[in-house]
């Protein structure tokens, strides 16, 4: 699946269907990351109580921290509806959790819809939130269906430490012009042949050099060895190190919204409702401040999901 924050063996499909995003650390790889090996369930939990039609909705996760957060997000505010459900979280990538959804095994899944296009439609050239998800209405199966994006992404970025920032007054990818000829841009191995060009088309930059930093890439931003540096957006070491991600106004890393994926049968209009409202209220820093408790505290994330649910007025 994926985010920020480690470099995360991807399954065959996912491999070569999400070969333009790069991998990240700590929260997950947009479902890009994980084995297929890995399907079976790591935990499930139900609850009492009954909406809609009465039928239990299935909530599902991939392998990493910050999808089994989400799903524990989208797992409770469900059960505040009334709505039963059943939780199947750290099953694997998205080839195993796509085809689980359709056989209509799970009903929901936390989702990121640059990387769901990516994996039905590798040619879709795509990248704003509206145009992704217009694409991925006409990709997908009649039997499953898109509710709405939340403005939270875990995404791609450059990101800069604060005192660079500071210092040369960057606020964007295009304010590096000036400089990208003097700094080392970090990223995974595979970044600089994904990027490099692109960079260099669609705002200019030519760097002094590309490091193959990987998993260290935060690390390396803290420690001078890198001025720039390719981290995902819900990163927690993003907060930790006072990482600044520049803006892409022209938009290199296409939209990566959280985005329920459900099958259309599972769901009624008390489920649908719910789910919409979490999305409403998700943004990337809030998943970052999230991220943050899971991953660097080692807080549970069901009981990290349930405060959010309740300082939002969803739980």
């Amino acid at each position: 699946m994926k985010r920020s924050r480690r470099t995360v063996v991807l399954g065959t499909l996912a491999a070569l269907a999400l070969g333009a995003t790069a991998c990240g650390s700590s929260g997950g790889d947009p479902l890009g990351g994980g084995s297929s090996t890995s399907a079976a369930a790591a935990g499930s939990g139900g609850s009492s109580g009954s909406g809609g039609s009465g039928s239990t909705v299935v909530v599902g996760s991939a392998n990493f921290p910050e999808n089994v957060l989400l799903g524990s997000i989208y797992s409770q505010a469900l059960k505040a509806k009334g709505v039963k459900v059943e939780e199947k979280f750290n099953i694997g990538s998205r080839e195993v959790l796509y085809g689980q959804l359709q056989s209509g095994n799970l009903t929901v899944l936390p989702e990121y819809n640059g990387s769901l296009l990516a994996y039905l439609d590798a040619k879709s050239t795509a990248v704003e939130t509206k145009d992704v998800n217009a694409a991925l209405a006409k990709a997908l199966p009649a039997t499953l269906g898109l509710l709405d994006s939340s403005p939270a992404e875990d995404k791609d970025s450059l990101s800069v430490t604060q005192e660079t920032a500071d210092k040369y007054n960057l606020k964007s990818i295009s304010d590096l012009a000036a400089k990208a000829g003097e700094f080392v841009l970090g990223g995974p191995p595979e970044f600089k042949n994904r990027r490099e060009q692109q960079f260099k088309d669609v705002y200019g930059l030519t760097f002094k050099e590309w490091k193959p930093t990987a998993d260290t890439t935060a690390n390396a931003l803290k420690d001078g060895s890198i001025q720039v540096g390719n981290v995902f957006t819900t990163d927690p070491k993003i907060g930790q190190y006072k990482l600044v991600p520049l803006a892409d106004p022209r938009n290199v890393f296409g939209a990566q919204n959280v985005t329920p994926l459900v099958n259309k049968a599972g769901v009624d209009a008390t489920a649908t409702a719910a789910l919409n409202a979490v999305s409403a209220k998700l943004d990337t820093a809030g998943l970052l401040a999230l991220m943050k408790r899971v991953s660097v505290d080692k807080e549970d994330p069901s009981a990290v999901a349930k405060d959010w649910l309740k300082s939002n007025g969803l739980g």
